[in-house]
Order: C-alpha cells, then structure tokens, then sequence
C-alpha cells in the first residue's frame, strides 16, 4: 500500500497538471485572432488636409478575389467631400470595383468654387468644365480632386459605400493596389498631380467614415 506521504505527493502532481492544462496560456501564449485585424488601417489623414499616401508594412498581404491576387502599393486615407459616384456592373473591373467617387479636398470642397463648375462621371472616367474662366487654377482642380475606383474589403465596407451620396463628406482608409488576374492587371496610379488614362485612384476600402 502507498504511504501518506506518496499519496501526497502523487495529489498535488495531479492539482498541478489539471492546473496547467486549465492556464497553457500561462507558459504558450496562443495569439487573439480577433486582435489580427483581416483588413489593417494605414496611418490616417488629419481632418482638411490633402490625401495621405504611405508605405506598405514589410510583409502585408491582402486576400485574393475569386482568380485575382491583390498587390499592396501604398497606404491610403483621404477626407473628402464626395462630388459625384457612378455605379458600375458590367466589364472586368465591376467585378472588384463596384462604385467609383469622384472626390475633392482643398478648395474643391468650397461651394463657391463647385458653383463654378460642371462635373460628370462615366466610363470610368471624371471630367470637370466650366464657362469663362476657371474659379481656382486647372492645376489645382486636378490636384485637389480624382475618380477612385473603390475595391470594398468586406460586406460592411460595400455597406458603408452604398450610402454614400454627391455632397457628404467621408474618410476612406485602405491601400492603393494592384489587381492582377488571368492575361489582365489594373494598377492604381501612385500620384495625385497625373491626369488622364491611368490617373484613377484604385483604393482596397478597409474602412469608411462619413464625417
């Protein structure tokens, strides 16, 4: 028969494993996937000022889209008044870009000089006219303003741009991308001063803000 003293033993052994299979956190700590976030913000704009465009952390990766990967080019956030959107559901490119916004910061929010000036959207493209003379300099019309192809993140994002109408004023967080599927690839550009083919925003919404 066991002693006293072994039967003592052998209870705290088991008040021991029992203890450490209840706490293995204690000595492996198992990451929160929930602290992982399936979309990670950029650094963000300050509210008023032009678009903030930074770099890819070393090793981000973005999820694939049906037979499409996704490239990280660049952080993005930008707080905007909204000038225009068009929906999209036929090509190649509505089946990643659904909605595009036609967005301005600067004084492309002030009323007066919208006033001024006619806008329109189609075929993925923006223009912007007027009569006389321009009320700001066309430079600054094309720096102070851009279409951007919106790539939603998940179904809350796609939510979110739903609602967005001409005359809001919203912050997009995300990354500007490149989209490469069979024999067809669509890069965002990496400049707010360009203009024509090529000059559109491609932006991987993770998060919009209605301001």
């Amino acid at each position: 028969m066991p002693s006293l003293r072994t039967l003592s033993i052998l209870l705290v052994a088991v008040l021991l494993l029992g203890w450490w299979l209840a706490h293995p956190s204690s000595t492996l700590p198992r990451p929160d996937p929930s602290a992982i976030p399936a979309c990670p913000l950029p650094p963000q704009v300050a509210h008023g000022d032009a678009p903030l465009q930074t770099g890819v952390p070393h090793g981000l990766t973005l999820p694939g889209i049906d037979d499409a990967t996704l490239t990280p080019l660049a952080g993005f956030s930008v707080d905007a008044r909204v000038l225009g959107r068009e929906d999209y559901r036929l090509g190649r490119e509505a089946d990643f870009s659904p909605t595009d916004l036609a967005l301005g910061w600067g004084r492309m929010t002030d009323d007066a000089v919208l006033a001024r000036l006619s806008l329109s959207q189609g075929g993925r493209w923006y223009h912007y006219r007027w009569q006389g003379d321009p009320p700001i300099p066309v430079a600054e019309i094309g720096r102070s303003s851009a279409n951007m192809h919106m790539v939603p993140a998940d179904d809350r994002v796609a939510a979110a741009l739903a609602r967005i109408e001409a005359g809001q004023r919203v912050r997009i967080d995300g990354w500007l991308i490149r989209i490469d599927g069979a024999n067809w690839h669509w890069r965002s550009s990496l400049t707010r001063d360009d203009s024509g083919g090529g000059a559109c925003e491609l932006v991987y919404a993770c998060a919009v803000t209605r301001l």
